[in-house]
């Protein structure tokens, strides 16, 4: 039935001020299970997204699949199109992954556009009406375009849509492209599911949980979806796939059930306080989707759970990063070198200890790094950070190796670490691993074997390296660095290798597994030489801090030379003052 002037104007000014009403009252979707259109239904989170899409400008939603998010929001731009005025046109770019992705999005807002009554003035331009780009009768135009260099040439949006935004391959450059073109105006608009700690949507979500950028987040959750909760119910498990896996064996007796109650009613201030007391909510609906993903938990955490930890391919299990988060991470007050170098333990008489060393060039965004582990008792002591040139690095590592009386094993896969390794031995250090050298005692000196590069080719046992760094996590093995654990919850698998997420670092992943993996095979092989082990060993513990009591004055900051080599040997007993001032520069003051 036609409408008045009166009638549409009234109709008009009521879309305009109410997007909710708006869009229920003239907007329809498909539903699978009548096979038909219906109205276009809001539930409460649904309407929170929306009211947080009009009052903000930058917003991230986190989802869970099904959630209609991607459906509101094309309901949602395709209003502001189609009552934008000719003067103020809005230009909408999606952008994805994959162009097939982003030209979804486009489509259904094209779909919400034709449902519009024509008295909205606003129709399809001939003008550009292809799936990729359409423009309208009023100016407003929408454009559809997958993550590259390239993507916001030539088109200055007004409203940025990031569609599947964990799942875009791209850098902090081309992010950085696409705020710089709203810098004269306009909404952003982020929205995925989580894909473990990927560099665009999970920093832009951990950022504004810390209130450092300014987007508002809007989190769904599939437990107050009115849709699959109708018989909700909660079980108190620390494992609801397990549950699920081996229900007809448990005790339900426990269970708190939902289901006479009215989803639209429910007190979900009181259902979080069971979960932070170890409940976990389930539904015929949840049951179904888990049977269907197949009981894998990356992917019930990444469709169902709307958790970033494990729900990307990491290398570690989740389990295993918040055991560490939790009981294992230590903030050290031994910061030293502008906080690039902290120490944990300092060196226990008696105690074996291994260094890993990965090298840079000290200009590249990779980092150097250095790690030294407590052999004896399973746990980090120490760790550098820093962009320096490789013979620097070797210097740091000589005077923390003979603090530590450490044994030192070198990445020289690609050629940068022998540089490091040849400065090391130019010092004089001589606990140096050496790869196929002497298999029944690789740790005794061999003086013939320095004539070969020291160090170990990462990447020919990249895999064996780092499983054996995995396998000792999950024996707790104690990682305190919460650099180090920030490495590891990016740490994933990439077509099968064990990798860091682009845009992230894995230098003190690879440091690390390399002492732990040259431990490991050295005392394997050496339990099996019972008087040469321990004569070796005896050599090789701290037995004493001897060598810092005959230093008259001591630096923790500055290399201590005492190998039998002129060249560097310049004072057996003491730093001079010319050595402080000579390293003053490059290693900073104690903080």
């Amino acid at each position: 039935m036609g409408l008045s002037k009166e009638q549409v104007m009234l109709e008009y000014v009521k879309c305009m001020k109410d997007t909710s009403y708006a869009l229920k009252t003239y907007l329809q979707t498909y539903d699978n299970t009548v096979s038909k259109y219906v109205p276009l239904e809001l539930f409460p989170d649904q309407e929170t997204l929306l009211n947080d899409y009009e009052e903000y400008e930058e917003n991230i939603a986190l989802k869970y699949r099904q959630a209609g998010v991607s459906t509101v929001t094309a309901a949602w731009v395709s209003k502001r199109l189609v009552f934008a005025k000719k003067d103020r046109p809005e230009k909408i770019l999606i952008i994805a992954n994959k162009l097939d992705t982003s030209m979804e999005m486009a489509n259904k807002i094209r779909a919400f556009i034709e449902q519009w009554p024509s008295w909205v003035g606003a129709q399809f331009s001939p003008d550009k009406n292809s799936q990729r780009h359409y423009k309208l009768t009023n100016g407003c135009e929408v454009k559809a375009v997958a993550t590259s260099r390239d993507a916001l040439r030539g088109y200055t949006p007004t409203i940025l849509v990031f569609d599947e935004a964990a799942f875009i391959e791209a850098d902090n450059d081309f992010w950085a492209a696409c705020m710089a073109s709203l810098s004269t105006g306009g909404k952003v608009i982020v929205v995925s599911t989580p894909n473990g700690y990927d560099p665009i949507y999970y920093e832009i979500y951990n950022q504004a949980s810390k209130g450092i950028n300014n987007f508002k987040i809007t989190e769904m959750f599939w437990w107050k979806d009115p849709r699959y909760t109708k018989d909700l119910y909660l079980v108190p498990t620390e494992d609801i796939i397990d549950y699920l896996l081996n229900k007809t064996e448990r005790d339900h007796s426990k269970n708190i059930s939902y289901e006479n109650t009215n989803p639209y009613e429910r007190d979900y201030s009181e259902m979080r306080s069971h979960f932070e007391n170890g409940y976990k909510p389930c539904s015929s609906w949840y049951e179904k989707m888990v049977k269907k993903l197949k009981y894998d938990k990356r992917k019930i955490n990444q469709e169902l759970n709307c958790e970033f930890l494990g729900s990307g391919d990491n290398v570690f299990d989740n389990k295993q990063l918040e055991y560490i988060k939790n009981n294992t991470l230590v903030e050290t007050q031994t910061k030293m070198m502008g906080n690039s170098l902290w120490i944990w333990e300092d060196p226990k008489p008696g105690h074996k200890y291994i260094m890993g060393i990965d090298v840079s060039r000290g200009d590249s965004e990779d980092f150097s790094t250095i790690e030294i582990i407590d052999f004896d008792e399973r746990e980090q002591v120490f760790e550098y950070v820093g962009k320096i040139p490789p013979d620097t690095l070797a210097e740091i590592a000589y005077k923390w190796g003979i603090m530590y009386n450490a044994f030192i094993v070198i990445d020289i896969t690609g050629g940068m670490g022998v540089a490091t390794s040849r400065k090391l031995q130019e010092m004089g250090y001589k606990n140096l691993y050496i790869d196929g050298v002497d298999n029944t005692n690789i740790w005794s000196y061999n003086s013939k074997a320095q004539d070969k590069i020291p160090g170990i080719n990462f990447n020919n046992k990249r895999v064996q390296i780092i499983a054996s760094f995995e396998e000792y996590v999950r024996h707790k093995f104690k990682i305190k660095s919460s650099r180090l654990y920030d490495e590891m919850n990016n740490f994933i698998y990439v077509n099968g290798r064990p990798d860091h997420q682009k845009g992230q670092h894995d230098d003190l992943i690879m440091a690390i597994a390399m002492a732990i993996y040259v431990g490991e095979i050295a005392f394997q092989k050496l339990e099996k030489v019972t008087q040469q082990t321990k004569v070796m060993i005896e050599s090789w513990t701290v037995n004493s801090n001897e060598t810092i009591a005959k230093e008259v004055h001591f630096d923790p900051l500055l290399p201590n030379i005492t190998a039998n080599n002129d060249k560097y040997n310049l004072n057996k007993n003491s730093a001079l003052k010319e050595d402080y001032i000579k390293y003053s520069w490059l290693f900073g003051s104690k903080r």
